[in-house]
């Protein structure tokens, strides 16, 4: 018999087996978690995430979110691994192993050579009782119910609480390092986001004109500084180049619609007095606003 649900029913399902899976994982955050977050914290290691399959992809995920928060860390797959890939692991590294069985074959082949070199194992696990949860360190325990896939298959649910947990352990990480967003612009200089953070005046306005008039220029000479330029506005400077005022586009409509003798009028007759400015050394991003 043909199922009635709808595709939205069967969307929301999905959703809700992922939020009751988030929920449950906040109760089963524990000790253990603090325990390995201190651990990383103070020894400052690099954390290698290792996984197959969807856990790999997670991995990877975690330790793009790890570096970008201020946490060294690289991805190793766990098939590569037991093909000489184990040989990127020093000592004091964490392997931090994604599995939901706990018994991925090719991780139960590389703990044991992982041990004896004397890297910590962290294990992100659903099965709390698993050989790669013996072996490990920590355990970052992941209950999982059941996936959202209606054979109970397809890594959904499972996912979300291995990236749930990657992402705990990242913030909890930059949390303790007090990593502020001037830091993450260091990591991001590329994105929107870092250039409002890093991007100073200083950095912009030696690219652009520099429009400036004295207080005795004509009024002439102030339109044609202003058309040449094409920034709506000439600074107004004294001898020593040092700013008093400036004159916009607004300053001059305003001023042509009083009746004036144009050809007394010069740059220090209208120009504004005292502009607003800022810094070199402010955020272009304030400047802005």
């Amino acid at each position: 018999m043909q199922s009635k649900k709808t595709i939205l029913d069967i969307a929301r399902e999905c959703i809700e087996i992922e939020r009751d899976t988030l929920h449950a994982l906040t109760i089963h955050l524990e000790k253990p978690f603090e325990l390995c977050v201190q651990d990383l914290y103070s020894s400052g290691s690099r954390v290698v995430c290792c996984g197959i399959g969807k856990s790999a992809l997670v991995a990877q995920k975690i330790v793009a979110t790890l570096n970008s928060t201020g946490t060294s860390s690289v991805f190793l797959h766990a098939a590569d691994a037991v093909h000489g890939d184990i040989g990127l692991l020093s000592p004091t590294d964490f392997l931090c192993c994604l599995s939901k069985s706990g018994e991925t074959a090719e991780i139960r082949i590389i703990l044991p050579i992982v041990k004896n070199m004397g890297c910590k194992i962290i294990a992100i696990t659903a099965n709390a009782h698993s050989y790669l949860a013996q072996q490990a360190d920590y355990v970052l325990f992941t209950p999982i119910q059941k996936e959202a896939d209606p054979n109970n298959l397809a890594p959904t649910a499972s996912t979300i609480a291995q990236m749930a947990m990657g992402d705990a352990l990242a913030m909890s990480l930059l949390h303790l390092r007090g990593f502020t967003s001037e830091n993450f612009a260091k990591f991001h200089p590329g994105g929107s986001l870092g250039k409002q953070l890093y991007l100073k005046v200083s950095d912009i306005y030696p690219q652009h004109g520099k429009p400036s008039n004295l207080t005795h220029d004509s009024l002439s000479s102030v339109i044609l500084t202003m058309s040449k330029n094409r920034m709506g506005a000439t600074v107004i400077i004294d001898e020593a180049e040092l700013p008093i005022g400036i004159i916009t586009d607004g300053d001059l409509r305003r001023m042509l619609g009083q009746a004036h003798k144009l050809d007394d009028i010069d740059a220090g007759d209208i120009m504004h007095s005292h502009p607003k400015s800022i810094a070199a050394e402010s955020l272009a991003i304030e400047a802005l606003e």
